[in-house]
């Protein structure tokens, strides 16, 4: 990746992960989950998508230290 156009694509990707994690977090406190799995399974979501998302951070981070 070089330049801006690619940085402007990971800040756009990170606002997507973003409001699908706030999604995900704000169904859950409202109680979504209708048993226990459920419950995991959004947790899950929420866990991959915090992953996803300090990856695309710690790239970034490298990009612009290049």
């Amino acid at each position: 990746m070089d330049g801006p156009l690619d940085l402007n694509a990971a800040q756009y990707l990170r606002k997507l992960i973003r409001d699908r994690m706030n999604e995900v977090t704000d169904n859950l406190v409202t109680g979504s989950a209708s048993n226990f799995p459920d419950y995991r399974h959004e947790v899950g979501v929420i866990e991959g998508l915090a992953w996803a998302e300090r990856e695309l951070l710690d790239l970034v981070e490298r990009i612009e230290a290049a």
